[in-house]
C-alpha cells in the first residue's frame, strides 16, 4: 500500500507544502476579519422595561422567549418607566442594552424635533412598535363636585383636582407638563401626585385622588381594568388633533365605541384621544446581530391588528425622535435577511457578516493562487536538478583527479538517486537524470567509446 501511494500522478505532501503559505495568510485574513467585525453577538441582554402590571413589562417577557428560542438570554429590567429607561441608556458603562421609551418622556430632547439641532446622545432607534394613548382616567363624582359637570370637557377644568401623573422616573411627568404648557395651565393649581401605578389606581378607587394619567398600550390590565369600572370615566381629548399638530411625538387616535365590551357597549361612544408612539431604543454599540432580533421579534410582537392600529402598521420607522439604527432601516427596507429563512440565526447571521470578506480575500488570492502550479513544479523537479550540480562537478573533475575516485562518488550519486521519489507525471526526469549519470560513467572507463556514442 505504502508503494501504491508513492506511485501517483500528484504528491499530495509537496502540494500541501505547497500551499501551506496561502492557507496560513487565508485563514490570518480571516481570523483578523472576525475579531475586527465580532459577527457573533453576545449571549445575554439587558432590557429595560417598566413597572409591573404595565404593557412594557407584558412586552418585555414576549421578547424574552423570542429571542430565548434564538440563543440569547433577556435578562428583563423593571424600572419606574421611560425617564429612568433613558437615563439607564445614557448611564456610562451601565449594563441596560435595551428600552423601552414613550414618546416625549425625554427631558433633554425638544419638543419640535429637528435631528440637525439634537446633540447625538448616542443612543439609536430601533422603531416605534404601538400607540401609547394618554388614559386620564377621573372619577365622576369628583367632576361633579369640581366643575359642577357630568363629565370634563377641557383639561383646564383639572384646577384644584388632585391628580396622579406617575412616579419619578415615568414618562408622564414630563409630558403631562408640556401639555399643561400648551394650555397656559400653571401647575401650581393642580395638586400633582407622584404616586407608582397600583396605589394610584387603588388611591382612584378610594376617593382620595380625584384623577390618575397613564400613558401606555390598551394592553395594560390597569388600563383595561379602570375602563371597566363603574364611576370611572376617561376624558375625551376634543383637541387631538390640534395635539398631534404641536407635538410631532403626538399623534391622535380614538377608541371605538364598544371596543372594549361590545355586549355592554363598553364605551358608549367614540374617544378621541391623543397616543406618543413607544419606540424601542438601544445604545450604539449594541451588537448589530441583536438589534436585528430586537426588530425582528418587534414584528412578531406589534404586527397584529389592536384597538388603535390594522395589521401591520407596526412595527415602522415613522416618529422615532432619534436616529434609526442601520440595521432596523436594513429590515424595514427589506425585511429579515434571506439566509435566516432558511438557516439557524447564529449560522445565518454569520453568514451575513462575513460574506462581504469572503468576497475579498477571495478577490485578492485568485491572482496568488496562480503561483501555486509554477511553486508545484519546482519543488518536485528541484529533488531532481539539485543532483546535476554534483554530476558536473564529477564530470569537471575527470582528468584531474583519479578515475576510480571519481567512479566511486557516481556510483553513491546513484544509489541516492535510486530513492529519490518524484510523481509519475515527473519520471521522465528522473530517468533522464540517470541517464546523464551512466553517460558521465562511461567517459571515465571507455573515453572512446563515450565519444563514438551520438548524442
Amino acid at each position: 500500500m505504502r508503494d501504491q501511494l508513492r506511485v501517483t500522478l500528484l504528491s499530495l505532501r509537496d502540494l500541501f507544502a505547497t500551499a501551506a503559505p496561502f492557507i496560513a495568510l487565508t485563514v490570518a485574513l480571516l481570523a483578523l476579519a472576525y475579531w475586527m467585525l465580532d459577527p457573533t453577538p453576545p449571549r445575554q441582554v439587558v432590557l429595560a422595561t417598566g413597572q409591573d402590571q404595565g404593557a412594557y413589562a407584558e412586552f418585555g417577557k414576549r421578547y424574552a422567549q423570542i429571542l430565548k428560542d434564538n440563543g440569547i438570554e433577556v435578562r428583563l429590567r423593571k424600572t419606574a418607566g421611560a425617564a429612568e429607561n433613558i437615563a439607564l441608556l445614557r448611564q456610562p458603562g451601565g449594563d441596560v442594552d435595551i428600552a423601552f421609551v414613550q414618546g416625549g418622556a425625554d427631558e433633554e430632547r425638544p419638543a419640535a424635533i429637528d435631528e440637525s439641532d439634537v446633540p447625538d446622545d448616542g443612543l439609536v432607534s430601533l422603531g416605534s412598535l404601538f400607540f401609547e394613548p394618554v388614559w386620564l382616567f377621573y372619577r365622576g363624582d369628583s367632576a361633579e363636585r369640581l366643575v359642577k359637570a357630568p363629565e370634563l370637557t377641557s383639561l383646564s377644568q383639572l384646577a384644584g383636582w388632585r391628580v396622579n401623573i406617575g412616579a419619578p422616573g415615568s414618562g408622564v411627568p414630563n409630558l403631562m407638563a408640556r401639555l399643561l404648557e400648551a394650555n397656559r395651565i400653571d401647575p401650581a393649581t393642580i395638586t400633582l401626585v407622584r404616586e407608582p401605578q397600583t396605589p394610584a389606581v387603588v388611591g382612584l378607587l378610594e376617593g382620595r385622588i380625584d384623577a390618575i394619567v397613564f400613558a401606555s398600550a390598551p394592553e395594560s390590565l390597569l388600563v383595561q381594568m379602570l375602563l371597566q369600572t363603574p364611576g370611572v370615566r376617561l376624558f375625551d381629548f376634543a383637541q387631538a388633533e390640534a395635539y398631534a399638530r404641536r407635538f410631532p411625538w403626538l399623534s391622535p387616535v380614538s377608541l371605538p365605541r364598544g371596543v372594549v365590551d361590545l355586549a355592554r357597549d363598553i364605551p358608549p361612544a367614540d374617544v378621541r384621544l391623543v397616543a406618543p408612539t413607544a419606540t424601542l431604543v438601544a445604545r450604539k454599540r449594541t451588537h448589530p446581530a441583536l438589534i436585528q432580533l430586537f426588530v425582528q421579534a418587534a414584528q412578531q410582537v406589534h404586527g397584529g391588528a389592536g384597538w388603535f392600529q390594522k395589521k401591520g402598521d407596526f412595527p415602522n420607522a415613522r416618529n422615532t425622535e432619534r436616529p434609526l439604527a442601520k440595521e432596523a432601516q436594513r429590515f424595514y427596507t427589506s425585511g429579515p435577511p434571506v439566509l435566516q429563512r432558511y438557516l439557524p440565526f447564529w449560522l445565518a447571521n454569520l453568514v451575513d457578516r462575513m460574506w462581504p470578506v469572503l468576497v475579498t480575500i477571495v478577490a485578492a488570492l485568485i491572482p496568488l493562487s496562480r503561483m501555486l502550479p509554477p511553486l508545484y513544479t519546482f519543488r518536485v523537479r528541484s529533488r531532481i536538478f539539485r543532483w546535476y550540480r554534483q554530476l558536473r562537478e564529477v564530470e569537471n573533475a575527470i582528468g584531474r583527479r583519479p578515475n576510480d575516485e571519481l567512479l566511486r562518488e557516481l556510483e553513491e550519486i546513484e544509489r541516492r538517486v535510486e530513492h529519490v521519489n518524484v510523481p509519475l507525471s515527473y519520471s521522465d526526469e528522473l530517468y533522464s537524470l540517470r541517464t546523464h549519470i551512466h553517460m558521465v560513467a562511461e567517459r571515465l572507463v571507455d573515453p572512446a567509446a563515450a565519444l563514438a556514442r551520438p548524442t
